[in-house]
């Protein structure tokens, strides 16, 4: 058996209001339709489900028993509606973000704390991951974006271009000897190096560099966060490879100096991803507008 859901909308301001008239003006029907819906109601059930009386309709033993399951529905449909009202304001939600520890920090953090600041009721999910991980984490769901290092191929994933990263490799006073002058990659590998763990991107790309340069890049320290990378080398413990953006406030104070090779270290493009033919949640879609991202 199968019924309009719009009969049972009828049925339930009927019930609800105990009026015919009142239901149809609730539903911005004429009374007539309010009647044609009720009585193909009780056909299809072969049942009454309302007594007439001179004040307006009362439900029935059998009409009550509808209505008790009637109800329940309209008040799920009702607080539906008010979520997806509130979804659409950003009066709830919660946008989730999936990329590394440097990327939070060091590119996303302002642009988070301004949509806090501008949708406090709107929760942030962030979960940190390597490129491969937030690829997954798009495709299972779990977050509506990606911030992670191009290039990303992958025929289920849009990727929109953020910001441009330099690497180059720092020192701190350790290695003074080493401040102002130009060297070449084979002097650099006669000193210990600290880079990101072998499937991070920037590890990738300065290995495939060098492989072109015909040297192999064996570091004495691996790390997984941009923070040790800069501390280890503010203490000495050798040269760190790091994208110049993140150690702006460290090169500026002088705890670190650059590196100068004599040969060019290309920039890196960040990308932001999201499912492709996926459609954004509400706060996903406005983050990315109101930010540019």
């Amino acid at each position: 058996m199968t019924n309009n859901y719009e009969l049972y909308k009828v049925f339930y301001w009927a019930a609800k209001t105990g009026s015919l008239t009142q239901a149809a003006n609730a539903l911005f029907l004429t009374q007539p339709s309010v009647s044609h819906a009720i009585k193909q109601l009780e056909e299809s059930f072969g049942l009454t489900l309302f007594y007439r009386n001179s004040k307006g309709v009362s439900l029935t033993q059998e009409g009550a028993i509808l209505y008790s399951y009637i109800e329940q529905s309209q008040i799920l449909i009702s607080l539906a509606e008010k979520k997806m009202a509130e979804l659409k304001n950003l009066e709830t939600g919660v946008l989730r973000i999936g990329g590394s520890d440097s990327l939070f920090k060091h590119y996303l953090l302002p642009y988070l704390e301004d949509f806090h600041r501008r949708y406090p009721e709107v929760g942030i999910q962030l979960l940190h991951g390597t490129t491969p991980e937030i690829m997954g984490y798009l495709k299972e769901g779990k977050i509506d974006l990606g911030v992670a290092r191009m290039p990303i191929v992958d025929s289920h994933i849009e990727v929109r271009e953020g910001i441009q990263l330099q690497d180059c490799f720092v020192a701190g006073c350790a290695y003074a000897n080493l401040k102002d002058k130009v060297i070449s990659l084979e002097t650099l590998l006669e000193h210990p190096l600290i880079l990101f763990s072998r499937n991070s991107r920037a590890r990738m790309a300065i290995t495939e560099l060098f492989h072109e340069y015909g040297y192999e890049l064996k570091p004495e320290i691996e790390v997984g966060s941009v923070d040790l990378l800069i501390e280890l080398a503010r203490k000495g413990l050798g040269i760190s490879y790091v994208a110049r953006e993140f150690v702006s406030k460290e090169l500026e104070e002088g705890s670190l100096f650059e590196i100068k090779l004599d040969v060019e270290l290309p920039p890196s493009q960040v990308g932001i991803m999201n499912m492709r033919n996926v459609p954004l949640t509400t706060a996903a879609q406005k983050f990315m507008e109101e930010f540019s991202l």
